[in-house]
């Protein structure tokens, strides 16, 4: 049996971990923070000198059921609209990538993107040239970049072309055709990673009818 002072070090732990989730959550939906910087930022401030407590710190799956949480709470009357429009636009962009078979993530995909978020796709092809060269003779202005492979760190990064497109910012990742096998698996909770066209058309349709 478990004695009391274990049960409440584990209790006390718990509670901390969700006051760090929720301060990172208002850092991420009031100012635009990453999920990285929210959690050490908001670490910081609920832990002061202890900050070294690692064990506390939530997992990504946590900060974002607490940002659902503060959309929720603090910005019903504006939240919803702006994810809409988001996935709209990400939507039509994605129609127009077709060929590319692109993949949304990120959260305008998880229904927390607010104010301050853009759009994140994932694109494949036999080569990453092939979607540079599409996206500069839709003039499109490019800033490269390198982003994580989204399948782990044994992984090489990937390109990233970000640019404007309907005075949104977009990300998009350009990966190789072979990566793609097994890119719409969910996660271990059932969420979805990330979603085709098709996905996201349904998003789109449950968010219609939810706004009715």
């Amino acid at each position: 049996m478990m004695n009391d002072d274990r049960s409440d070090s584990i209790d006390d732990t718990g509670q901390l971990r969700l006051e760090i989730a929720a301060a990172a959550a208002r850092l991420i939906a009031q100012d635009g923070a990453d999920y990285a910087s929210a959690k050490r930022k908001a670490a910081r401030q609920i832990l002061g000198d202890n900050v070294g407590r690692t064990n506390v710190l939530p997992d990504n799956e946590l900060i974002e059921d607490e940002v659902k949480r503060y959309n929720a709470l603090f910005l019903s009357d504006t939240q919803p609209a702006r994810l809409f429009q988001l996935r709209t636009i990400a939507l039509q962009l994605m129609e127009a990538l077709q060929q590319f078979q692109p993949l949304l993530s990120g959260p305008v995909l998880n229904g927390t993107a607010g104010a301050h978020d853009e759009i994140y796709l994932q694109l494949f092809a036999e080569s990453a040239k092939d979607i540079h060269i599409f996206l500069l003779n839709k003039n499109m202005v490019l800033d490269m970049s390198e982003t994580a492979h989204f399948k782990g760190a044994r992984y090489d990064a990937v390109e990233t072309a970000s640019f404007l497109w309907k005075n949104e910012g977009v990300h998009a990742a350009m990966y190789e055709l072979d990566d793609r096998r097994g890119a719409l698996k969910a996660r271990a909770d059932g969420k979805a990673l990330r979603t085709d066209i098709e996905g996201l058309r349904k998003l789109l349709f449950d968010d219609a009818l939810t706004e009715k």
